[in-house]
């Protein structure tokens, strides 16, 4: 495997860790290259239940949020450019000003981030460019950062808080709402939302079908859990952070909801919306449905067609679909059939 940029970096001397004290790493996705950082003074902090449990496997000591004291922190650099403003105060405020060292492509805002370091007046080192994106090292008085903590994160509806970087962090995603709009009158029996989010399409279909036994809300981003846990009171709703296409679950269930993904950070990823589809299969009873919304491009039917006796549309606008899926094909076992959660 190649180098990545970061352990360049490391190795030419244009950034530098401590020789002793802890180490902590800020979201690294389960691809990164860590092989230069002395693996026994690292602390991984992932709140992505994929990449968390990949760290997790490979032996590396990772957790939800920082605990402890740190001599250095490494920031890998996310999309959302509020995150990447909060892990760098956090950083600096665990260090008590630095180092910090920052990695990031550029595609995902690096040399943004670096230009509102400097204005903030920290110092940096000179930037290690490679592989279309940057590191480079900072140290700062983090009171100069306070503005990059970020806030409370919109109100939707006035009632759904959500948090800067979750998904449709600023309003209600469409291809939800049109699934809610589609759903029949009455639902009943034990539902899982296989991506809930921040909790809309859960707490919404709550309020309006009674018979609904249990809502099991399943999501891979911690921060959007945690938005859920706030937005749906409801005694019936039960909340697991785990990656939707390999939940486990003693009991299958009635109904199935979800609004599976397609992409996997910036590229597409069709496989990933394809391993929701064959969750939702293998975690339905005999009698069970799914119901399901896509971009109309996308291929889901024939898909679902490999897994249900019958798919139909239901719904939907020029851009996207609502596909109703019944009666899992015999054989259809998804990960997480027939074993614990």
């Amino acid at each position: 495997m190649s180098q990545s940029r970061l352990t360049l970096a490391l190795e030419a001397g244009a950034v530098a860790l401590p020789q002793a004290g802890r180490i902590l790493v800020i979201g690294p996705p389960s691809d990164a290259d860590l092989s230069a950082l002395p693996k026994e003074r690292v602390q991984i902090v992932q709140g992505f239940a994929p990449d968390h449990a990949a760290w997790a496997a490979r032996g590396w000591q990772v957790d939800i949020a920082a605990q402890g004291d740190f001599a250095a922190v490494l920031v890998f650099v996310p999309r959302a450019k509020a995150v990447a403003r909060a892990r760098v105060e956090q950083a600096l405020r665990l260090t008590g000003g630095g180092p910090v060292i920052v990695d990031g492509a550029k595609t995902d805002g690096v040399d943004s981030l670096l230009r509102a370091a400097r204005k903030a007046g920290a110092e940096l080192s000179e930037a290690f460019a490679k592989a279309h994106g940057k590191t480079f090292a900072m140290h700062g008085d983090p009171a100069a950062f306070a503005d990059w903590v970020p806030g409370p994160g919109a109100l939707i509806d006035g009632r759904y808080r959500t948090a800067p970087g979750v998904f449709s962090a600023d309003g209600v995603d469409r291809g939800s709402a049109l699934l809610l709009a589609a759903l029949p009158p009455k639902l009943k029996g034990r539902v899982v939302d296989l991506g809930a989010g921040w909790g809309y399409l859960a707490g919404e279909a709550l309020a309006a079908h009674p018979g609904i036994k249990e809502m099991h809300l399943v999501e891979a981003d911690h921060a959007a859990l945690d938005c859920a846990r706030a937005n749906v009171s409801d005694p019936r709703a039960s909340f697991h952070w785990a990656d939707a296409t390999a939940f486990r679950s003693e009991t299958r269930f009635d109904i199935v909801l979800t609004n599976p993904p397609f992409h996997t950070a910036r590229a597409a990823d069709p496989a990933l919306g394809q391993a929701f589809l064959m969750s939702a299969a293998g975690l339905l009873a005999p009698h069970g449905v799914a119901y399901v919304v896509a971009n109309r491009h996308l291929p889901y039917e024939r898909d679902l067609d490999r897994l249900f006796t019958k798919v139909e549309e239901i719904g939907g606008d020029p851009g996207f679909k609502v596909l109703r899926a019944s009666h899992p094909r015999r054989g259809i076992r998804g990960p997480g059939a027939g074993r614990p959660g």
